[in-house]
């Protein structure tokens, strides 16, 4: 089932990435995309995403939201989640296969994610810090161990579990914010499981519509 009106997303009005695809409204577009579903885009700003009417969408003050009909939805997994189930092409029909695909959407935010976005904290908040050198390293080394699991599971596959799904879109996103680490190029096939994921056609639009719109707003 689709959508019954075209949702609107919320996106950082000035985008701390500088549109390198990297904030989290990514994986939202990226999904809509894969369902061809357009959207709208509504910017945020850091002091605006703080305020009550933005908490009464997303009581953690973040991005991205979205907003259809008279659903409000936060948290990107939730989100994803929500677009595979009513469009087509995110989740497989057969009812095993759609529940692993959802399972490696857990698995993206729950065993993945943390330990990556903690190497980001340790690069911005940490660096001056007497034991940054050791705590970083501790820190890869776990990245590491999670990369190996997830290297030795994809194997020689395309994805994750048969056909590209929910569950490799969400991977992947995660997956790519190690670019420019050297960590991703140690496993080749998770490098390449990247890099055909990033080749879809879908994820070209969602990028550079993202991009785009950064762009657009640094000229203002």
């Amino acid at each position: 089932m689709a959508f019954k009106s075209k949702p609107t997303i919320t996106v950082f009005q000035r985008s701390p990435d500088r549109g390198r695809g990297l904030a989290r409204d990514m994986r939202v577009r990226w999904a809509l995309e894969e369902v061809g579903q357009s959207y709208n885009v509504r910017p945020v700003s850091f002091a605006a995403m703080k305020e009550p009417a933005h908490r009464a969408i997303h009581p953690f003050g973040q991005i991205p939201t979205c907003e259809e009909g008279g659903l409000a939805l936060f948290e990107t997994g939730a989100i994803v989640f929500h677009i595979a189930s009513r469009c087509e092409g995110l989740l497989p029909s057969e009812t095993n296969a759609r529940v692993r695909a959802i399972n490696w959407m857990f698995a993206a935010l729950s065993s993945v994610e943390p330990v990556i976005v903690d190497r980001e904290v340790v690069l911005y908040r940490e660096r001056n810090e007497s034991w940054f050198e050791q705590r970083l390293r501790l820190v890869e080394d776990r990245i590491r161990a999670k990369l190996t699991d997830l290297s030795r599971r994809l194997g020689n596959a395309d994805w994750l579990d048969g056909q590209f799904s929910a569950g490799d879109l969400m991977t992947v996103d995660v997956l790519r914010r190690l670019g420019g680490s050297g960590l991703l190029e140690e496993f080749p096939n998770l490098a390449a499981f990247v890099a055909r994921a990033e080749a879809r056609p879908a994820f070209k639009r969602a990028f550079e519509a993202q991009h785009a719109f950064f762009n657009a707003g640094a000229k203002v």
